[in-house]
């Protein structure tokens, strides 16, 4: 009885390893899974213009500040007004930065200082008709600070310059005024005559 009982430990044994060797070695139900990259956020296009050392059109990350497009042009001018500036506001796809000049930033206007962006209007927009062109031979400092990118203390260089070397001949004389590059100029250009 006792090789019986010998016998049947055996067999037990057997089917326990038997089962696990089965449930081992069979495949696994269900779907493979299967590892993707993570996803990519398409880059987001900045224009800084003003007073930087570069300005152009740069490429950020998602989620880039506005120090990364001032450190990325090079950094400030000596000209440049930080404090209005928000450093850490977020950057948007197609905006423009405009950096100031001391002096430059619109009395009253607290949103567009503290964040630091300018919005214009799109370049497809259709000629403005002669009659609506600020003649820049008449306007006051303070009408020519109107216009888009031109603050203050540009329109008294720009009035300075009228009254020292006479009317300009054609708007692109604008461009020998201190303070103004091409594109301050750009901004400007469908908006004036002479």
């Amino acid at each position: 009885m006792r090789q019986a009982g010998y016998v049947l430990i055996g067999i037990l044994a057997g089917l326990i390893l038997a089962g696990a060797l089965y449930l081992i070695s069979r495949r696994p139900a269900g779907q493979p899974i299967t590892l993707e990259a993570p996803p990519t956020q398409a880059p987001i296009e900045v224009h800084v213009i003003g007073e930087v050392l570069r300005p152009g059109l740069y490429v950020f990350a998602e989620g880039s500040r506005v120090q990364d497009a001032v450190t990325a042009a090079g950094g400030l001018s000596t000209d440049a007004d930080l404090n209005a500036l928000n450093l850490a506001a977020r950057l948007e796809d197609g905006q423009q930065l405009t950096v100031p000049a001391r002096g430059e930033g619109a009395p009253g206007a607290a949103a567009e200082p503290t964040s630091g962006f300018e919005v214009l209007p799109p370049a497809n927009v259709t000629a403005t008709p002669e009659s609506d062109l600020l003649n820049i031979n008449t306007p006051t400092a303070e009408e020519l600070s109107s216009l888009p990118g031109i603050g203050p203390t540009t329109a008294e260089r720009i009035v300075d310059y009228r009254d020292d070397h006479g009317p300009f001949a054609e708007i692109e004389d604008l461009l020998n005024v201190p303070g103004i590059g091409p594109a301050t100029f750009d901004n400007i250009q469908d908006l004036i005559t002479t």
